[in-house]
C-alpha cells in the first residue's frame, strides 16, 4: 500500500500532525478514514494560522538597520578609482544586503547629495531604525547639521569611509562627525560598509541583550 511506503523521517514534511496521519493509515475502513479527513479539514486552518503568525512575529522583531550614502557615492566606480576603487554603489549595496540576510536584519538604505535630505533621513527613521552606518562622503569635513542630527539618535552609529582619511590630503582630513558616532572604520574599500554592519549588529543585540537581563 502507499502509505506504507513513506518512512517516518518524511512526516515532517506533513503540515498536520503525525498522529493523525498514522491514524489515517491505520484505520481501514472508509467510515473511519472519512472521520479523520474531517479532523484534519478542522485542524489545518488553525495550524497554517499558527505558521503565519510565528513568521510575522519573527519578521517583525528583526532589526532595522539604516545605511546612509552621502555626497558622490553614486559615482563609485568612475570616481578617482585609485582612492575609491572601481567597486559600484549598486555593488556594494549588494554585498551588503546579502550579509544582512546572513545576519537576519532589514536593510533601510538610502543615498543622496543632499545634506538636508540626510538629515531628514535619519529624523525619519529615529523610531524605526535600530542602528545606523553611515559614509557622510564630503559633508564628515563641514556638516555640523549631519553631526548632531546623529547625536540625537536614540541607537549607535557607525562612520565608515572606503578610503583612510588619515593618508588623505589637507581638505579630506579631520571628520567632524568622528564625535558623534559610536565609532569609525576606514580604509578598507568597499569593506568597510560591511564592517561596521557586521559590528553594529552585535553591539545593537548585544546592547538589547544586556537590557532585557537587567529587568529580569
Amino acid at each position: 500500500m502507499w502509505e506504507r511506503k513513506i518512512k517516518d523521517n518524511q512526516l515532517n514534511h506533513f503540515p498536520f500532525p503525525h498522529f493523525l496521519f498514522r491514524s489515517f493509515c491505520f484505520y481501514k475502513t472508509p467510515m473511519n478514514r472519512i472521520k479523520i479527513l474531517i479532523s484534519l479539514l478542522v485542524l489545518m486552518p488553525l495550524l497554517t494560522t499558527g505558521i503565519s503568525s510565528s513568521a510575522q512575529g519573527a519578521q517583525s522583531t528583526r532589526l532595522k538597520i539604516l545605511v546612509v550614502h552621502g555626497p558622490n557615492l553614486n559615482l563609485l566606480g568612475r570616481r578617482e578609482p585609485n582612492i575609491y576603487g572601481v567597486t559600484t554603489l549598486p555593488q556594494i549595496n549588494e554585498q551588503l544586503n546579502k550579509l544582512a540576510a546572513e545576519l537576519s536584519v532589514e536593510l533601510l538604505i538610502v543615498q543622496s547629495n543632499h545634506e538636508g535630505v540626510i538629515v531628514d533621513t535619519f529624523h525619519k527613521y529615529i523610531d524605526e531604525a535600530q542602528g545606523a552606518v553611515i559614509n557622510p562622503a564630503g559633508l564628515s569635513f563641514h556638516s555640523v547639521a549631519l553631526h548632531d542630527a546623529i547625536k540625537a539618535m536614540p541607537f549607535p552609529v557607525i562612520e565608515a569611509h572606503i578610503s583612510n582619511l588619515g593618508t588623505r590630503d589637507a581638505i579630506h582630513q579631520g571628520s567632524i562627525i568622528t564625535p558623534a558616532v559610536r565609532a569609525s572604520i576606514m580604509g578598507l574599500g568597499w569593506r568597510s560598509y560591511t564592517a561596521g554592519l557586521r559590528a553594529l549588529v552585535e553591539i545593537v543585540r548585544e546592547e538589547k541583550a544586556a537590557k532585557e537581563g537587567a529587568k529580569k
